[in-house]
């Protein structure tokens, strides 16, 4: 391995792996040592036990699911939300149009779409074809206090993810972009508000000394939400510029696909917004899965969080889906990763380690939900691992009653939506890092290092992420 490099990028997930491919794409790998860094495995590395085991063994030292080649998002279902055509604005996915412009931000998105399909990406996009039954959809949500972002879907599926980003992966490594696994990135080097390059580790170490640092005078943080707090412990420490972020806290919501055929069918993944009463907070469904599995996550320190897969070839009778309620904090308080972990962390306390799971009935009812309750339960929960309780102990009240007031509202729009029997698992949270601020190169305060992607607050999702890479990769064309 090289002591020193013209780039260093932090972090293997779909922003930092596109920088490292456009690069390729640029001629840069020829005459110039880049390296990627990631603290988890290999894509192909990559495997949960818990089907094998029965249970989460909170794999050590990280997670297979959010951390590794590909990062969490493509490892859970692997969907690319690609802007709407028509219109004017790019309604879900981050912030990249504020940097680049709505037209270039499309071009780059449908640009990235095409790598993704030269790798093998399923060539169907969802949302398309039924537009008059979609509008009608759009129609009674908003009748309802709700919005519905019409965008089209790409579905990789979680298992397609994992051999399509392995051939990204072995692309890399033929292409002279050097690649560390298992490695963790433990400081940056930083002098005279200049970055000069990085300190790692082996992840399995525990050895204090086992340190090591590279040289760069580029790097590139391609930081996941799995990131975010080391983050924020960054910006604290070397005074990069950022503002406070946003959290999302919410539950992971299982109902029969039979109540969501018309929303499966028509738009695959059905993006509703809402600003209900009392708070009027966003609240937001993300990440649906039709005929999916609900699934745990765990993250630093053991703290379980529950997300949904969705793959080509399994199927369940159920749909899975994030109900996510947006929070922002200011003075006095401003550290919403704290608060997002906190909530986390109460209902892992709860459930012995696990995930929370309720029936919404029992909820409205003011019951916590028995193992026997989830015998009778119509909707029969795919997550086996799930320990049944009152999810309410750990979820604060405004965050409850944004996710209650949401459902009721969705109910109008797909009946069903609010069955007594649906259930919710909790906690699922979404953390970002306090907001880093960077300017149109998207160069932080501190010269020669940049930040892109989720974990920094710039993006929201595969595509704009991997886009937010590629744009890096044209910024550092004549920068390294």
């Amino acid at each position: 391995m090289n002591k020193n490099y013209d780039l260093i990028i932090v972090g293997a997930g779909p922003s930092g792996v596109f920088t490292a491919y456009e690069l390729i794409q640029l001629g840069m790998n020829k005459d110039k040592k880049i390296l990627l860094i990631e603290q988890g495995k290999s894509v192909d590395k990559r495997y949960c036990p818990v089907e094998k085991a029965g249970k989460c063994v909170k794999c050590k030292p990280y997670c297979n699911i959010t951390s590794g080649f590909s990062g969490a998002g493509a490892f859970s279902d692997g969907k690319l939300t690609l802007p709407n055509k028509d219109s004017d604005t790019i309604e879900v996915g981050g912030e990249l149009d504020k940097y680049l412009g709505v037209e270039e931000t499309k071009k780059l998105m449908f640009y990235t779409d095409d790598i993704y399909l030269k790798f093998g990406a399923d060539p169907k996009l969802e949302g398309l074809e039924y537009i008059d039954e979609i509008n009608k959809i759009a129609q009674r949500a908003k009748e309802n206090g709700l919005t519905l972002a019409n965008c089209p879907i790409r579905h990789l599926g979680t298992e397609k993810s994992h051999e399509l980003y392995k051939k990204i992966q072995d692309y890399l490594l033929q292409n002279n972009i050097e690649i560390l696994f298992e490695t963790n990135v433990k400081d940056l080097v930083v002098e005279n508000n200049v970055v000069k390059g990085v300190v790692i580790s082996p992840s399995t170490s525990k050895d204090k000394d086992n340190l090591e640092t590279l040289t760069a005078s580029k790097v590139v943080l391609g930081i996941g939400r799995k990131g975010a707090e080391w983050l924020s412990k960054m910006c604290n420490k070397h005074n990069i510029n950022n503002r406070a972020g946003v959290v999302d806290i919410g539950v992971r919501y299982e109902l029969p696909d039979s109540v969501m055929t018309d929303i499966n069918k028509y738009l695959y993944e059905g993006k509703f917004v809402g600003y209900l009463p009392p708070y009027r907070d966003k609240v937001r469904t993300f990440c649906q899965n039709p005929s999916g599995f609900v699934a745990n996550e765990v993250y630093d320190n053991n703290l379980t969080l529950v997300n949904g897969h969705s793959y080509k070839n399994k199927k369940s009778t159920n749909t899975n889906l994030a109900l996510l309620a947006s929070h922002h904090f200011s003075d006095p308080f401003k550290e919403p990763i704290k608060y997002g972990i906190n909530i986390a962390e109460n209902a892992n306390q709860l459930a012995k380690g696990n995930v929370l799971v309720q029936r919404l009935g029992d909820i409205l009812n003011g019951k916590r939900t028995w193992e026997k309750d989830l015998e009778n339960n119509s909707v029969v929960p795919t997550l086996k691992t799930a320990i049944a309780g009152d999810i309410t102990f750990a979820i604060g009240y405004r965050t409850m009653v944004d996710i209650l007031e949401f459902i009721k509202a969705m109910d109008k729009v797909v009946p069903g939506f609010a069955h007594p029997d649906n259930l919710l698992y909790a906690a699922e949270v979404k953390f970002y890092s306090n907001q880093i601020i960077i300017d149109n190169n998207f160069e932080t305060n501190i010269k020669g290092l940049y930040s892109i992607g989720d974990g920094g607050g710039l993006t929201r999702g595969l595509i704009m992420a991997s886009a937010s890479g590629v744009q890096m990769a044209r910024i550092l064309k004549d920068k390294i």
